[in-house]
C-alpha cells in the first residue's frame, strides 16, 4: 500500500450535512470548527447547498474544513418562509439523491457522517453505505424529549385530531407532568398544541426524531447543567451514544472581527443600559406589531439596539438618541458587550444559549415552533427572565413597562434575583466549555470514538 493511501486511512473524513436554514448551518458549523481544532487527524466537507454556499462561502472557518455544495433542489431561502410544507417536502424528498451522489464524488470517502436530525435519510444512506452516523439535533434536549415521547399525550387523552389533522384543544393551559425528564409544562406552549404549521407536519417531524434513534450517536448543541434531568432521561431510554456538545455557538471567533458602528455605538453607552432586541434571522412580526414594539420601547426611555431586517428599515427615522436599529449585527459579540443589560428574544435556541453565554437576562417573545417551550424553560425553569409576550397581540404599553423594569439596575429583588441567576448559568456555560467541563469531555470523547472506529 502506498503511503499516500496509508495517510488517507489515517484520517477520520467527517461529512456534515446541515438543514438548509441559519439557525440549523450555525451551530453545525461552529460544532465542526471546534472538532477540527482538536484534532489534527480529522478533515470535515461541510455540504450545503449552492445557494447556501454563496451566503456563507466567505465566513470564517478551521483550515480543515472544506466546503462542498449541492444543487438547489429546495426552494430559495429567500421565499420558504411563504410555504413553510413545499419547502419541508423537498428537504425530505429531493435532497438525498444528490447528496449521495457527491459522497461518491469525494476523493477521500466519508468515515463519519454528522447531519441535521430533519435529513432523516441522512441516517438511511450511512446504514445503506456502513458509514457511522451522527444524527444532530439543533434544538433543546427539552424539545428532542418532547417529540420523542410524543406518543404519550395521546395515550394521556391530550392529543387528538379532526379529519385534516389538526390538534384539538380542551385546555390549552392543562399542564403536562408525565414526559420523562421534562418538569411541568403547558399544553400551549408545545409544539403540535400551539398552532402554526405544526399539526401538518408533526408525522414528518415525529418521524425524524424516531430514525435518529437509528444512528450510531446522537449530538445535542446543548449543556448538561441547563438540561441535566433530560440528558438523563434520554440516556437512560436510548441505545445509541449521546453527546451533549454545546454551546456550539461562535464563541472562539469573539476576538475576531471589526469593531463595526453598533459596537462603536455600544463603546460610549453606559455598563448594562442597553437591551438588545432582536427577532431572529427568519420569521418576523407583522408591521403593525413591530411599530407597537418600536413604540413601547421609545416610551420606556432605555436605550436599545435593535436589529431589523428590511423591511422594518423605515422605522429607523423615527428614533431619538436613546435607540439605535441595524439590519444586522456580531450577535454574541454585541451580547457579551458591558453595556448590554438585557436580551429581547423570540427563543431560537441558538439565541437563547448565547444570552446565556453573555449572562444577561431575557424578555421572550417566542412566534414559532420550539420558541414557546423555550420562553418556558427560560422564564420557569431557569429563572432568567419573563415572557413579554402572552398573546397574539402586545401593547406599547405593556413593552414599556416590562422593559422599563428589567432594564432599571436599582430595581425591585426580582430582577437583581433574576440577574444574579443569570450569571450564574453564565458561570456554569463556561465551565462546560473549560478542560474537563462537561462539554469539552463530551467532545473529546466523541473524537476518541470516531477515531476509534477509524481506525477499524
Amino acid at each position: 500500500m502506498s503511503s499516500t493511501s496509508s495517510a488517507k486511512r489515517a484520517v477520520c473524513h467527517i461529512v456534515a450535512m446541515p438543514y438548509p436554514g441559519r439557525g440549523h448551518i450555525n451551530p453545525l458549523m461552529n460544532l465542526s470548527n471546534e472538532l477540527a481544532s482538536k484534532s489534527d487527524n480529522i478533515l470535515i466537507t461541510f455540504v450545503v447547498t449552492e445557494e447556501w454556499l454563496s451566503f456563507i462561502g466567505s465566513e470564517r472557518k478551521a483550515g480543515k474544513i472544506r466546503f462542498r455544495c449541492i444543487p438547489n433542489v429546495v426552494p430559495s431561502e429567500l421565499v420558504r418562509a411563504s410555504d413553510m410544507i413545499g419547502f419541508l417536502e423537498a428537504v425530505w424528498t429531493k435532497m438525498e439523491a444528490p447528496f449521495e451522489q457527491l459522497l461518491d464524488e469525494l476523493e477521500l470517502p466519508p468515515t463519519l457522517i454528522i447531519a441535521d436530525t430533519h435529513l432523516f435519510w441522512a441516517v438511511s444512506v450511512g446504514n445503506r453505505r456502513n458509514i457511522p452516523v451522527a444524527s444532530f439535533w439543533p434544538m433543546s434536549t427539552t424539545m428532542f424529549s418532547v417529540f420523542h415521547h410524543f406518543h404519550l399525550f395521546q395515550e394521556k387523552g391530550h392529543f387528538q385530531v379532526d379529519l385534516l389533522g389538526n390538534a384539538l384543544i380542551y385546555n390549552e393551559n392543562e399542564q403536562v407532568e408525565y414526559i420523562p425528564g421534562v418538569s411541568s409544562t403547558r399544553l400551549l406552549d408545545l409544539p403540535g398544541f400551539n398552532g402554526g404549521i405544526y399539526p401538518l407536519i408533526l408525522k414528518q417531524i415525529l418521524g425524524c426524531v424516531s430514525w435518529a434513534g437509528k444512528a450510531n450517536y446522537l449530538l445535542l448543541p446543548s449543556i448538561y447543567a441547563l438540561e441535566s434531568q433530560t440528558i438523563d432521561a434520554l440516556k437512560a431510554e436510548l441505545s445509541l451514544s449521546i453527546y451533549t456538545v454545546g454551546p456550539s455557538i461562535p464563541y472562539l471567533d469573539l476576538s475576531h472581527g471589526d469593531k463595526g458602528d453598533c459596537l462603536q455605538w455600544l463603546d460610549r453607552q453606559p455598563g448594562n443600559s442597553v437591551l438588545y432586541v432582536s427577532m431572529g434571522s427568519f420569521l418576523s412580526v407583522s408591521n403593525v406589531q413591530m411599530e407597537e414594539i418600536t413604540a413601547g420601547l421609545q416610551d420606556s426611555g432605555v436605550r436599545f439596539l435593535l436589529v431589523a431586517r428590511e423591511g422594518s428599515w423605515k422605522l429607523k427615522h423615527g428614533y431619538g438618541g436613546e435607540g439605535l436599529v441595524v439590519p444586522w449585527c456580531d450577535q454574541l459579540r454585541v451580547l457579551c458587550h458591558p453595556s448590554i443589560g438585557g436580551f429581547w428574544s423570540h427563543c431560537g435556541w441558538n439565541s437563547v444559549k448565547e444570552g446565556i453565554f453573555a449572562g444577561t437576562p431575557f424578555l421572550t417573545f417566542p412566534l414559532f415552533a420550539d420558541q414557546n417551550l423555550n420562553s418556558k424553560l427560560i422564564v420557569e425553569d431557569w429563572k432568567i427572565g419573563w415572557r413579554i409576550k402572552k398573546h397574539q397581540f402586545t401593547t406599547r404599553g405593556e413593552v414599556s413597562s416590562l422593559v422599563t423594569k428589567l432594564m432599571d439596575l436599582e430595581s425591585d429583588d426580582e430582577v437583581k434575583q433574576m440577574r444574579a441567576r443569570a450569571k450564574e448559568l453564565q458561570k456554569e456555560c463556561l465551565q462546560a466549555i473549560e478542560r474537563h467541563g462537561s462539554s469539552e469531555s463530551n467532545i473529546n470523547s466523541f473524537i476518541h470514538s470516531i477515531l476509534q472506529f477509524n481506525d477499524h
